[in-house]
């Protein structure tokens, strides 16, 4: 559909009986109320979505988790990370919460519908003992601008958290990445001698640790590009170079882009039981546990480098089509 002067600055609406749509001039998002999130991210004509995005809280154990013994302190952060519930979904029109637009209540819109923003909000209960929630808001504009906006709510009683952050799984596997960081593999206790700058990265490499485990961390993170050639449509010809951006939201993130989830890599006891590469995984992350290795992969991390569960965490990004190389 062609956009005309009269819908400048404006968003096209879909209200679905069990989705709600946003498109604009080379966009088109759809959110699901029955999956729970953002169910498509189209940019430029291409998919980026294979599954609904998630909140993430576990990542595969390093030695050092190992040694420290703290998977038996923080194991049930990995059902968290599996299972979650989304128990609340609300959206706002011009920045005026409206009832939720499911069926019947969409019969009351027509089809052309539009509006200068878009916010829906899925909250999600997390299994953990006690429970607690995650909040994700997903604000759209005009321009296909998409901010992200997650909120953990801290509850007393629940130990340290690997990680968290979102988690998005991708149709096919990334040709490579861009991001402007700090150089290679980064934590929150190893990147004192990384070297800001713009790197480039070719494929979805994952360190060749003799027992697989969490890798390709890079904290302090301004914007960050993935490449893609491929598509799930085999009809699709020639293969073209096509990007997804992720940029800062007033603080910078951390991310890894891997071809693995954190439980692939977590029942992988070699290299060689690892699955073929068929997803990139990119986790855009917030708080980000440190690795430790103080003394030969046994004690603990320092107080520092932990996450505290109890306290609340929010942090936002925007994504947003990117220009291939």
């Amino acid at each position: 559909m062609a956009y005309t002067d009269n819908m400048a600055g404006r968003m096209r609406l879909i209200y679905g009986d069990v989705t709600l749509g946003v498109k604009g001039e080379g966009f088109h998002y759809i959110f699901s109320y029955q999956t729970g999130g953002l169910e498509s991210l189209c940019c430029q004509g291409k998919e980026w979505l294979y599954r609904t995005p998630r909140p993430t809280f576990w990542r595969a154990l390093t030695d050092n988790d190992r040694g420290s013994g703290f998977q038996l302190e923080s194991g049930m952060w990995l059902g968290a990370d599996m299972y979650m519930r989304c128990v609340d979904i609300r959206v706002a029109v011009d920045g005026q919460e409206i009832p939720l637009p499911k069926a019947p209540e969409n019969n009351r819109y027509g089809a052309e519908e539009y509006a200068g923003a878009l916010a829906v909000s899925f909250r999600y209960e997390i299994t953990t003992v006690p429970r607690t929630e995650v909040q994700v808001t997903y604000e759209a504009d005009p321009s296909g601008r998409l901010r992200v906006t997650a909120e953990y709510k801290g509850k007393q009683g629940l130990p340290s958290l690997p990680v968290f952050g979102m988690r998005f799984l991708m149709p096919t596997a990334a040709v490579g990445f861009a991001y402007e960081g700090l150089s290679g593999e980064t934590y929150p206790d190893r990147k004192a001698g990384a070297e800001k700058g713009v790197h480039r990265i070719e494929g979805l490499p994952v360190t060749p640790y003799l027992c697989p485990q969490d890798c390709g961390v890079h904290m302090d993170t301004e914007w960050l590009e993935i490449y893609r050639e491929n598509v799930l449509d085999n009809s699709a010809v020639p293969k073209e170079k096509f990007a997804l951006r992720v940029e800062a939201d007033g603080s910078n993130f951390a991310f890894s882009c891997l071809p693995y989830t954190a439980e692939e890599l977590e029942n992988a006891t070699h290299q060689e039981e690892l699955p073929p590469v068929r997803r990139t995984v990119l986790c855009v992350l917030g708080a980000v546990r440190g690795v430790g290795g103080i003394d030969s992969w046994g004690t603990d991390i320092e107080e520092a480098y932990r996450i505290d569960a109890q306290q609340d965490i929010r942090f936002s990004f925007v994504l947003c089509a990117g220009k291939a190389e």
